[in-house]
């Protein structure tokens, strides 16, 4: 494992607790609510929004859609470890019913996997704007970083309280919150499909992408893989461009019409 700085994870949960109040203050919400996936990620996240709201505030949602059931475990592990304020939605049939209304013909497998984080995003929308909640992200900083995520699936959030963190952080945070050691050891992974893990799908270690951006070294080979990722997932991290019809980019449409009267 490489060795660089991590900050204080007994820092890093005041700070992001801190952060989280005075974010769903400003928005006029209640609380925070965020997907359980039985990762790490959103274990932490959930275990946060408890600290920064009670239990009365925040909500854990598990939303399986042909989903593993070591999540499942893993997320009433860390429920109960908790007592965390909690639902489980089963998204298979509405997954499969789209599925059924959309082909043929058939989807590539990585359009049909990425469904299924975009029915979570619509479930927790609907859950959250019924109780004045915002919907929390489960995004680390390598994941920002190489846009490891689902545009309007799990990218699809009011805040991202895991965004400036580190993966290795990640997993620090988790050990000083108690977090469960199953969910702290299991291989990250988005769940897509069998057998699919986070690193294995990069390409690269978590550890390689955690150095670079913490010290900005590293092999030619990982450095020029994750500029390309970053360069080829921009669109994920702004809002979509609007077409501006001005001077400035040549056109010119008025017909010297007005409009109303």
């Amino acid at each position: 494992m490489m060795t660089f700085p991590r900050r204080d994870p007994g820092c890093l949960a005041e700070t992001i607790v801190a952060w989280l109040k005075e974010r769903v203050s400003l928005a006029g919400a209640q609380g925070g609510i965020v997907g359980l996936s039985g990762g790490l990620d959103s274990a932490v996240v959930a275990v946060l929004l408890q600290r920064a709201f009670g239990s009365e505030n925040m909500l854990a949602v598990f939303l399986p859609c042909r989903s593993l059931e070591g999540d499942r475990r893993d997320s009433q592990l860390l429920v109960d470890a908790f007592g965390l304020p909690y639902r489980e939605i089963d998204l298979t049939s509405a997954c499969d019913a789209l599925l059924s209304t959309i082909e043929p013909p058939a989807l590539s497998k990585l359009s049909a996997a990425n469904i299924k984080p975009r029915l979570r995003m619509t479930t927790l929308y609907a859950l959250a704007q019924t109780r004045g909640f915002l919907v929390c992200g489960t995004s680390n900083r390598p994941e920002l970083y190489m846009g490891y995520s689902t545009k309007y699936g799990d990218g699809g959030c009011d805040l991202q309280p895991l965004g400036d963190l580190l993966k290795s952080e990640v997993r620090s945070l988790a050990v000083h919150l108690k977090i469960p050691d199953p969910i702290i050891v299991k291989p990250p992974s988005a769940g897509l499909w069998e057998g699919q893990t986070d690193e294995r799908e990069i390409g690269l270690s978590y550890d390689e992408i955690d150095g670079y951006l913490a010290t900005g070294t590293a092999s030619a080979a990982v450095r020029e893989k994750l500029h390309r990722m970053n360069a080829a997932t921009e669109h994920k991290r702004t809002m979509p461009p609007i077409c501006v019809i001005d001077a400035q980019n040549g056109a010119s449409c008025s017909n010297n019409k007005t409009f109303g009267g």
